[in-house]
């Protein structure tokens, strides 16, 4: 598979991210975000890892639970809690620094030294993001910000330290997805719980919104992500995730009859522009951290064969 197919895939992760603000306000039950995260992650990673039928040997152990808890355990409920102390959109342009925390990760972790032109497209990237969610409001919060920058910093984390390491020997993209969400959900459950108490009493319409959050928008999309790391760099990875702010705020025009001005079209123009450019540095070259040259047959569940919020228009109940 060429590179551009590759992008094109590992891009309908962060355009499956931008449908969660959608469905979760129009399925699911209010203000249980932390729920919802376990809902998502927790089924997601226990029906791939029953699908992949690997499990984690020796040190990996304790990796999967680090980039589970980077890349979900933690991004979760810190993006949750900046979302409900900053105001509208906020939450989402801190976030959208993310791309600028992986050039810098990349430079001390994977060798990859920062271009400009990489630094300059993630602060117009950062800038389109801010045009299209920032709304006018009062004072910020300490907390949240911090929240907010924690958050994204623990996803570029968790994506500089997924490319570093790799896989182990044998283990496809499928496991080490499965590994990574189960790990992070089993994390977020006893918070959940602590925090909202016992689970609300769900209908058809929540049922059927937490398995589309849970196979699709998470299941799927995380395994996409997590291949495109081992096949991208990181940096080209990060800077796909502008699609879901400007998915969530396509969404919001076209479904839930969100008007759009011509400063939030002028941002989207922005962002979209800075995630086209961020695709053209350098390709990943065999023999860095994390890279691997690709498989000639796929398989996910022998061990011993080589395996082939989001920053939303509102943030207030977003993922």
């Amino acid at each position: 598979m060429n590179r551009a197919s590759t992008v094109l895939l590992t891009a309908l992760a962060p355009v499956s991210w931008g449908t969660t603000y959608a469905v979760t306000t129009e399925f699911l039950p209010p203000d249980r975000p932390l729920f919802t995260g376990m809902m998502r992650a927790l089924p997601a990673g226990l029906v791939l890892l029953a699908l992949a039928r690997v499990l984690p040997r020796g040190v990996w152990w304790g990796k999967a639970a680090l980039l589970g808890a980077l890349n979900i355990g933690a991004f979760f409920p810190l993006l949750f809690l900046s979302a409900y102390r900053l105001p509208g959109g906020m939450a989402a342009v801190v976030g959208s620094v993310g791309p600028l925390i992986v050039v810098g990760l990349s430079a001390l972790l994977l060798g990859q030294r920062p271009t400009t032109r990489s630094v300059l497209t993630g602060l117009v990237a950062a800038f389109g993001v801010s045009l299209v969610v920032l709304k006018a409001a009062g004072a910020l919060d300490a907390v949240g910000v911090a929240a907010a920058f924690a958050s994204s910093a623990s996803m570029s984390a968790g994506t500089v330290l997924t490319k570093r390491w790799g896989r182990p020997d044998g283990v496809g993209p499928l496991a080490l997805t499965a590994w990574q969400l189960t790990a992070g959900g089993l994390l977020i459950a006893p918070l959940a719980l602590f925090v909202e108490g016992a689970p609300p009493a769900l209908d058809g319409r929540a049922v059927g919104g937490y398995l589309y959050l849970a196979l699709a928008n998470t299941a799927v999309a995380y395994w996409l992500w997590f291949r495109g790391i081992g096949r991208l760099t990181a940096t080209q990875v990060t800077f796909l995730g502008p699609l879901s702010p400007l998915t969530a705020a396509v969404l919001g025009w076209a479904a839930l009859g969100q008007s759009l001005t011509p400063v939030q079209l002028a941002g989207m123009a922005l962002a979209f522009g800075a995630t086209v450019a961020g695709q053209l540095g350098v390709r990943p070259v065999a023999g860095q951290p994390g890279v691997r040259p690709p498989a000639a047959g796929r398989s996910f569940g022998s061990p011993g064969r080589r395996g082939t919020p989001e920053a939303l228009r509102d943030m207030s109940r977003a993922l």
